[in-house]
């Protein structure tokens, strides 16, 4: 009977990946999470409104203090989870600012509250420290910028190469090399490994062994090595008087 050759289907080697899907939004996640900020942002605006005006704040000013904290605490936890941010470094100051910010708040919140129902005085270090708060965010923030702007060497390798920029620094200091032990205890121990390998390179090039490759082989400096292949130039039975004649010549 005629027989048919079948050609057998290419079967794929490697199966596609199926593109990610995105996350589905849940609608009522995000509008609890709008009420809450909106309320949050309220209630602490007005406790943070109110302790500036305690500390000698102008009225017309105070709003400055909860809108400066509300916004590094958004900008450093924007630049702490945002996934272009390319510096461990920038990510956890950036972590430890929010955190900070959150705090802050927090703490000036409990504050104003405790000195309107008499729990504690106003004393000058609140002063102090509230009127200190502008020009520490300022710096902070001005130093989160710096940071931001770097990029460390693993994303470089995982985008593809690029080009290193130029305020990023190499670390300082490095661990000092650890001095790597002699493997020969003996100079005999050295001269006799040196004559087995120069019997292997005779062997499979034809030709006495060179400098570099006895120093490659049996690691060593390029001055020992020299030594070395001049001893080995010197036959085994030569005596010393020989061998001062064989370097005279």
């Amino acid at each position: 009977m005629p027989t048919t050759d079948t050609v057998p289907a290419s079967v794929p080697t490697a199966v596609p990946k199926p593109p990610p899907q995105e996350p589905v939004r849940d609608w009522w996640v995000l509008i609890g999470m709008t009420i809450a900020a909106a309320s949050a942002a309220v209630a602490s605006f007005s406790g943070l409104y109110g302790l500036a005006t305690l500390t000698g704040w102008p009225v017309r000013l105070a709003w400055l203090l909860p809108l400066t904290l509300d916004a590094h605490a958004m900008t450093s936890a924007r630049v702490w989870l945002a996934s272009t941010t390319r510096s461990s470094a920038a990510r956890r100051f950036a972590r430890s600012n929010a955190l900070g910010a959150i705090g802050m708040s927090i703490t000036g919140n409990a504050t104003y509250h405790a000195i309107g129902t008499g729990l504690i005085n106003m004393t000058w270090p609140i002063v102090v420290l509230v009127g200190a708060v502008p020009a520490a965010v300022l710096g902070l923030t001005a130093h989160l910028h710096a940071l931001r702007s770097r990029t460390d060497a693993a994303h470089n390798d995982k985008d593809g190469g690029e080009d290193e920029p130029q305020n990023v620094r190499e670390p300082a200091s490095r661990r000092p090399a650890r001095r790597r032990r002699s493997r020969y205890r003996t100079e005999d121990d050295l001269l006799a490994a040196a004559r087995t390998a120069s019997a292997r390179y005779q062997e499979i090039h034809g030709k006495p062994i060179t400098r570099d490759a006895l120093r490659t082989e049996l690691r060593i400096s390029t001055p020992r090595a020299t030594e070395l292949r001049r001893r080995l130039q010197v036959p085994e039975t030569a005596t010393p008087d020989e061998t001062g004649k064989t370097d005279g010549q």
